[in-house]
């Protein structure tokens, strides 16, 4: 494993890495950009969160949380509607290679310090139908599509676990199971690597860990913040880190603390 390294710095709160066709997109939440692996910024969201995934044709849909909308982003950064999902509140989304897109949310706003409730995940189909798929997870963050398209896992921060589902042909969900039990950890973003481990970042713990299906440690990479998201890029993961304040502070991350950070690693992404 090689040295971390700082590529971007003096940011917000920073998630949402994903690597597409040979190049790495991230979202500064405080500022409302999304940006390029080099900090140019794509396009401007208003929203926290503010999650993105790509469409198996390459294009960019961005989380509109507050407005309950998914919205593709055109090369030139403009907005258009994709899919309106109904409500406001919600978080992380993935992808799958059919064109399926997956939108998760908690069941309370934290950041108002509401009550708990559970959260949820919803489909969003090719056609723009948008149905819950699975439910009663404690606080749904992070969520990949493995590479075959066969299985969606959710990391579930309050649960301190991963938890897989099987995809349907349709998109559904079925076999709910804990993929992996991690203790204290406390994930947040993840992604998986060729040999089917999956690293997540960790924002209490200051931290981004490797695991294997069971739950067991594999590798971990120490931060000096709290790591909110990881992805990998060939033999490269790039996470995204800030100085975690609290969700109910007036700033979530100190202002100007959040990173793009990169390291190397043995066992490299998909392609």
């Amino acid at each position: 494993m090689g040295e971390l390294r700082t590529l971007v710095d003096g940011r917000g709160l920073v998630e949402s890495p994903r690597w597409h066709d040979g190049r790495l997109y991230f979202c500064d939440w405080s500022a409302g950009e999304v940006l390029d692996g080099a900090g140019a910024v794509v396009a401007r969201v208003e929203s926290l969160p503010l999650c993105i995934a790509f469409l198996p044709d390459g294009t960019l849909v961005a989380v509109d949380s507050p407005r309950g909308r998914l919205l593709r982003v055109a090369p030139d950064g403009t907005l258009a509607t994709h899919a309106e999902l109904g409500r406001a509140g919600w978080n992380d989304i993935a992808a799958d290679g059919r064109g399926n897109l997956y939108v998760n949310g908690a069941g309370f706003d934290p950041v108002a310090g509401a009550d708990f409730a559970p959260g949820a995940v919803s489909l969003v189909a090719p056609d723009g139908v948008v149905r819950p798929v699975a439910d009663d997870i404690a606080f749904p963050n992070g969520m990949l599509v493995t590479p075959d398209d066969s299985t969606l896992i959710v990391a579930d921060s309050y649960g301190h676990q991963l938890l897989a589902f099987d995809i349907a042909a349709d998109g559904t969900l079925a076999g709910r199971r804990v993929w992996a039990d991690l203790g204290d950890g406390v994930p947040d973003g993840i992604c998986v690597d060729t040999e089917g481990a999956v690293w997540y970042a960790d924002v209490p713990h200051k931290c981004c860990v490797r695991v294997a299906e069971g739950g067991e440690v594999l590798q971990t990479v120490e931060l000096d913040r709290g790591g909110f998201a990881c992805a990998l890029g060939g033999s490269t993961l790039y996470v995204t880190a800030a100085e975690w304040q609290g969700m109910t502070a007036a700033e979530m991350v100190t202002p100007g603390s959040g990173r793009l950070l990169a390291i190397d690693v043995d066992v490299p992404g998909p392609r």
